[in-house]
């Protein structure tokens, strides 16, 4: 077994706002999905009972090695990881494919349009990043181990139109 590399910060902003949406939901014991920011993914989340080991089938989990953003919602939903639920709100309904696809995977130009948009609406950026700097610590201090079993990232689903 191997230890999940840590993500770029952008995935905690990213999951805060998957918490904030509710687009967390807890399957089972050991078990969540998480959507997309799009809602047209749906990621599977596993966990073990002691919670030392993890797995998810996003896209940034199974080919890049790290724990993405459903790991990490998931991780705050059940309070593994502390938050604050009035900075998550703040990053309510942020539509986080279409601003990193706007940014070409740049992932401080992506947080940076984001945060100045919630400053213009009276939000605090300190409090945010510090609130990211927090979580990214305790993520950090889980050491979490991969569960070797691993599904593919899902399809995107068509949606009505």
């Amino acid at each position: 077994m191997s230890t999940w590399k840590m993500p770029p910060k952008a995935k905690v902003y990213e999951a805060l706002s998957a918490v904030a949406d509710k687009r967390v939901s807890l399957t089972g014991r050991t078990t969540a999905q998480v959507q997309s920011s799009s809602r047209d993914k749906t990621y599977d989340v596993e966990w073990s009972e002691n919670m030392h080991e993890i797995t998810s089938n996003d896209n940034a989990s199974y080919w890049q090695g790290y724990t993405g953003y459903p790991l990490i919602a998931a991780l705050l939903q059940i309070g593994k990881i502390s938050f604050n639920p009035r900075i998550a709100h703040m990053l309510a309904d942020v539509p986080w494919k279409s601003i990193n696809k706007q940014f070409k995977r740049d992932y401080d130009k992506a947080i940076n349009h984001v945060l100045d948009g919630i400053e213009a609406k009276g939000g605090s950026r300190t409090e945010i990043i510090q609130e990211v700097e927090n979580i990214y610590g305790q993520l950090g201090s889980l050491e979490l181990q991969r569960i070797q079993r691993r599904r593919r990232p899902p399809k995107e689903k068509q949606l009505p139109e």
